[in-house]
């Protein structure tokens, strides 16, 4: 299973915002990581049919998705940025009903249905309104209507905004437990949302791709590049206007602060073992100098 996305260019209201766009997609998570305004949603937009590319192509199995219309769009799973949610409807209720809209047969939706409520573990909330549920709840409503096709590709747009720390957990393990056998693409400008699941990340900026590879590949390839250093209240100032500061903790030792820069920035600073955060600074971020 192959999508393709060929040579993608979208103009919005004068603005380049996709640039001559290539990337590939096979079975797995890939993590579209891009701040806001970066393309995420465009992109998403278009591979889904909402929006119209001006330029380029998309291919699934190496067949223009334009030939295969309707079939291309029934293998879609979708939970877009903001869904919006019937929160008069329970749980069971909704999710019935968008076995409807999908065009899923009687005889296999409540199976389905069933099968997904348990899987995303809302069998105890069946009967609750979608509008009593927590935020982390509804969340897990909208991955359940997604799933409901049993989808080949699932696109999760920024799926965990707004969601507690324990709600994003559950929400990465629920995403790898669905991965199987299937595309996954989940845009975000959260790096802990991808950084631990995905197989490949993908880093967006301005309409175009920066960076794509697997999460470890692109940490090793700022490994020199991430240092600590330690300042005092007399040297923060003059730190802080001349250091690129993705982090500052204070403690009785002084003020640690994490740089990202080519070269070391202090004759004390030590080099760190980097993350993904720091990838997206290095690469796509803009770490404004305070």
């Amino acid at each position: 299973m192959k999508l393709k996305i060929e040579n993608i260019s979208k103009r919005y209201k004068g603005k380049s915002v996709l640039k001559s766009l290539n990337l590939e997609f096979e079975e797995g998570i890939y993590g579209l990581l891009g701040e806001n305004g970066a393309g995420k949603t465009t992109l998403i937009n278009i591979i889904v049919g909402v929006l119209k590319n001006d330029k380029g192509k998309i291919l699934f199995n190496d067949i223009d998705v334009r030939d295969l219309g309707i079939d291309f769009i029934s293998r879609i799973g979708y939970l877009p940025q903001y869904p919006q949610f019937y929160k008069n409807f329970k749980v069971i209720e909704f999710l019935r009903y968008m076995c409807v809209l999908k065009g899923i047969p009687k005889e296999i939706s409540e199976k389905r249905v069933q099968e997904l409520l348990d899987i995303v573990n809302l069998s105890n909330a069946t009967n609750v309104k979608i509008g009593a549920l927590s935020g982390g709840m509804r969340q897990r409503v909208g991955i359940a209507q997604a799933m409901l096709n049993n989808p080949d590709i699932l696109i999760l747009d920024e799926p965990t905004a707004g969601l507690d720390p324990q709600e994003r957990i559950r929400f990465r393990n629920l995403i790898s437990r669905l991965s199987e056998n299937r595309i996954v693409i989940l845009a975000t400008h959260i790096v802990s949302d991808i950084e631990f699941i995905a197989n490949k990340v993908i880093l967006l900026k301005d309409g175009h791709v920066l960076k794509q590879d697997s999460p470890s590949v692109l940490v090793r390839e700022i490994e020199s590049k991430v240092w600590q250093v330690t300042v005092t209240n007399e040297t923060m100032g003059e730190k802080l206007n001349q250091l690129k500061i993705s982090n500052m903790v204070r403690d009785q030792e002084g003020i640690h602060l994490r740089v990202i820069d080519d070269v070391k920035p202090d004759v004390n600073a030590i080099n760190v073992h980097p993350n993904l955060e720091d990838v997206f600074l290095y690469f796509a971020g803009d770490v404004e100098r305070l």
